[in-house]
Parts: structure tokens; sequence; C-alpha cells
């Protein structure tokens, strides 16, 4: 098969046109192209009005290596004909042998901590390898975690172990649903989390848009789906399940078992800690327990909206609105002049902004958005970056105490009812407080307050912020409207915190314990936490089977 890359149509090309280019490519006679597919299709919209379809396309034809060998004599210098890589996935541990271990006597579960991404890919993996995990989770099934998480949104009643950080499907399933990722990913483990997903019920084409989206209403059925697959593959979960300790062998400090919050210990050799960037309680009990933990970078700031109408006019100008480009997305940076660097995060077209707290008296905004991205306003992070060392101590849990502190000030600044505040772009611009509101109806629920956003973030990250948002409107015409709507705050970019980990996967300092995903600031973001879900359960498989574990990326 080969691999036909920045294939270039107009935005209303008729159906034809795909094939007939793949001919034009590679000088095909008629009959010589068997069959294509579309490995991933983009867009490019740099000239609002000329915006063109950017395809990649596998293709089977006639006597390929020939094609081949004249297209290369012809364009040496073309890098956009190749061979398909193989993407396919093979277990490092066959399920047949998984069985055989796990038959043995003294055969001890892998255990697994968090139901996000990273850790259901982990379980997943370990169960078709014959391993039956146990994965335990702190928070509940996520048709019971999405009523509680619903009763904060309309009715301020927070639920602290079952929210839009704890439960079944991780904190990604309370957001846009985002399928793409930056990290290096050479041996193609994200294909192998989307046609995960797509086996699970999530739409075909995450396969091949360049920027696939589920949305929460569809990533609550795919997870539900897995956890069954888990289960008939002989995985366990345990739901209200939270991990309050370590047992480690004395003087080696191997790994042993967990201890639960009722008591109960679970013996096992192998522990994946894939909790997410919120389990600040577990993440103390790992410090406690003499676990190595470094500071890590992370951002703060808050959610800024606008009519989505807006937002795709000023990226798609008269295309704005087709239905093969959709809502329109933006990634902005600036570099402040006082050396903060400041940057969209997260950005949700068609989407709200919710109520993201996971501990009592402190607001915490991030975004959502369903399949549709049909709401009425975009919304994106707006982040400053963060110095260890500088902002706070370089101490590993001195992070959270730094958000904690913010999220409590955005507590009392809302009024105290896990309201948020809010402020116009406007009225931030010209440092003076908000009393009202104006043509964009802010999303947030269960409401916002009118008032000063320098009161929960920052001098530093108000300073740059101020000098931003007029550089990103000159990219963005109306970026920096007046009745544009900042909420605060933003503090859960990522993990604040790293444990680091060797080659094969062990915590360095504690072998047994397998660091992994977005809490262990090994992934941001759905895609990249399933990723390393895959490449810690091979680690460990391998380390079950007394095999060493190499080339896995970790």
């Amino acid at each position: 098969m080969l691999r036909l890359t920045e294939l270039r149509l107009p935005l209303d090309h008729p159906p034809q046109a795909l094939e007939e280019t793949v001919r034009e490519r590679l000088s095909l006679a008629p009959d010589a192209l068997e069959s294509f597919s579309v490995f991933r299709r983009g867009h490019d919209a740099r000239r609002r009005s000329a915006i063109k379809l950017v395809y990649t396309v596998d293709c089977v034809v006639k006597e390929e290596a020939a094609v081949l060998a004249r297209f290369r004599a012809e364009h040496p210098n073309n890098p956009h004909v190749t061979i398909a890589p193989d993407m396919s996935w093979q277990p490092p541990v066959t399920q047949a042998e998984g069985a055989r271990l796990a038959s043995q006597p003294e055969y001890r579960r892998p255990v697994v901590i968090g139901a996000g991404p990273c850790g259901f890919m982990a379980a997943l993996m370990l169960a078709r390898m014959g391993l039956r995990p146990l994965l335990l989770e702190r928070g509940k099934v996520v048709r019971e975690r999405t009523v509680d998480t619903f009763a904060l949104w309309r009715r301020a009643e927070l639920t602290p172990e079952s929210n839009v950080q704890f439960g079944e499907g991780g904190a990604g399933t309370f957001s846009d649903g985002k399928l793409y990722s930056q990290v290096r990913d050479p041996r193609f483990l994200g294909r192998r989390v989307l046609e995960e997903f797509v086996k699970a019920g999530a739409p075909e084409e995450i396969l091949y848009l360049a920027h696939p989206h589920i949305g929460t209403f569809r990533l609550v059925s795919m997870v539900e789906h897995i956890r069954a697959e888990i289960e008939a593959a002989g995985g366990e979960y345990r739901f209200g399940t939270r991990v309050d300790g370590l047992e480690m062998e004395a003087g080696t400090r191997r790994i042993t078992g967990v201890r639960t919050a009722s008591g109960e210990v679970i013996a096992a050799d192998h522990v994946v800690m894939a909790v997410g960037h919120s389990a600040r309680d577990t993440f103390a009990m790992l410090h406690a327990a003499g676990v190595q933990m470094q500071t890590k970078p992370f951002s703060i700031g808050v959610r800024i909206e606008h009519p989505q109408s807006v937002i795709d006019t000023a990226q798609f100008g008269p295309s704005a609105g087709n239905d093969l480009l959709g809502a329109a997305e933006y990634r902005l940076v600036h570099h402040a002049s006082n050396g903060r660097g400041v940057y969209s995060f997260c950005m949700c077209p068609g989407g709200t902004v919710v109520a993201a707290t996971s501990e009592v008296g402190q607001v915490v905004t991030n975004g959502m958005s369903q399949y549709s991205r049909a709401e009425r306003n975009a919304n994106s992070g707006m982040v400053v970056d963060l110095r260890p060392g500088e902002d706070y101590p370089d101490e590993p849990l001195a992070g959270i105490e730094f958000q904690r502190h913010w999220e409590r000030q955005a507590f009392l600044a809302g009024g105290s009812n896990y309201n948020a505040p809010a402020q116009r772009v406007g009225d931030f611009l010209a440092g003076r407080p908000s009393t009202t509101l104006g043509a964009v109806v802010p999303s947030y629920k269960p409401g916002v307050t009118p008032t000063d956003l320098s009161k929960c973030l920052p001098a530093f990250a108000v300073e740059a912020l101020r000098e931003a948002l007029p550089r990103f409107d000159r990219k963005l015409r109306g970026f920096a409207m007046e009745d544009a709507v900042m909420t605060g705050v933003e503090t859960r970019t990522s993990s604040p915190l790293r444990l680091p980990r060797a080659a094969d996967g062990h915590s360095i300092g504690t072998p047994g314990l397998y660091p992994a995903g977005e809490g262990a600031g090994y992934a941001g973001g759905i895609l990249s936490a399933g990723i390393d879900g895959i490449r810690i359960a091979e680690a460990v498989a391998l380390n079950m089977a007394g095999r060493p574990a190499e080339g896995l990326g970790l």
C-alpha cells in the first residue's frame, strides 16, 4: 500500500476529484488504481477566500514497486509518496501466555488505579493479554457520576468523590473530547487508541479527521462499552474505592500491595498509578510514602467566551458555516513583555464553560463541547505560564497549594456559592470591575458574578493577559470585543508535578509502581493519556513475563 500526502483540493470539490488527483499524482492508467481510502483529512484556511481540504490517502495499485520506482525517478525530492507504514499493534505477551501466568497459584493480578483514558486503556490491554487486571476507581460509574456533576452545575451541590475530575472516564469525559495530540508516536499507538474508541461506539471519522473529537455524551457511552470489554476479558472494576496507602517490602521498597480507604489491603506486585491531575490527596499520600516526585510547570488563567459566529467568520470568512469545516477553532500564543507566555488552551468550539472543582470552597473552570459543537459560544482557556521556584517553592506539592490559593480566591470573588467570577473583556482591559455583562451570555453554571478578575489571578498573569488580548485581536478580528466574557479561574491545565520513572516504567526508587498518564506528568489529554496507558500495560506485561521492557518509549 502507498501513502500519498498533501493532496490539496478546493473546499467544494466534487466526489470524484480525489480519485482523479490520486491517479494524477502517480501517473496511473485508468485501471491501475485498485482501491484507496482517506487516512487523514484537514484543511488549510490561511487564505480565507480559497480554503483547501488537505488529504492523506492510502492506496493499493497494480505493480506497486514499479509505480513507486517511476515516481521517485521522476520526482527525486518529493517526499509525499511513500510506502504506508505498518500501524498494527502486537501485544508483547500473548493471551495464551498471559492466561498461563494468571493460572498459577501464586499469581497476583496487576492493579490499575484510576479509570480515566490512561487507566482504562492500560486495563484493556492487560485484559487482552490474559492478565485479568483489577481497576480501582475512587468515583462512581459514569452515569451516576454524571448525575452528581449536574448537581453542581444546576444546584451548586458538590460531591467531592464524584464530579468533573473523579469517576469513570476521568476528567476528559466532561470536555470537548479532543482526540489529537502533539506527542511523538513512532509506534502509531494513537491509531490503536482511536480504533478501540471506534469499536466502543465513537464515530469512524475520528480515524481520519485531522482534529477529531467525540463530545461528552458520546464519551459516556464509549467508556461503558470499554468497561464491558475489559470485564468480558477477565478484568474487574471496583468503584468507590480510593487508594489511601501503599504496601512495600521493607528494605527494597518493592510494592506488595495497596491499602484502600476502607482499610482493605489488596496484594499486588504491579500497580499502575493512573490517577488524574486533580488527585491531590493521592499525591500527598505518595509523597509521604517516599515516592519520588518533582515539580512540573503548569499554567493559570481564565476561560474566555465569544459568539461562535465571530470565531467562524474570523477564521473562515465567506466559508463560515460550511459543514466540512464545522465550528472554527483557534490556537493563539503571545510572548508578553514581562517574560510570560500567554496561550489558548483546550479550545472548545460551540461549547460551554463548566464548573470543574473537586474540593469544597473552590471554583475551577474548564471547557466542554458536545459532538455537534452547536452551542452559541466558543470558549477557550486563556492561560499564562508559571515557574516553579519563582512563583511558588520548587517543592513537589507546592504547585497544588498555589492552585488551591487562587481557586479559593475565585470562590470568594464569585460569592462563596460556586458561582464563578466573570468580567467583560472591555472592563478587564480598562482595569475596572464589571458590574453587568453585555451581549455575550456566559455559559458557566450554576452562574457567574460580575467582578474584577484581578482579585483571583497573580499580578503578572493579569499584566500578561492585558497585553495579549489586543495582540490576539489582530490575528482574530473580534477577539478583544468589549462584551466577550472572561470567567475565572483555570488552574487545572496539567499536573503540577511529575512522578519520575525509569525506561522500564517503574517509579524510580519504588519497583512495582508504574506512574502513568496525565496525573503522573506523562500525558496532556485523552489521546496522549491513552497512548501512555498502552505503553505502561506493555511494560507491566513484560515484567510479569520475566522479559525486559525495551523500545516502549517510556
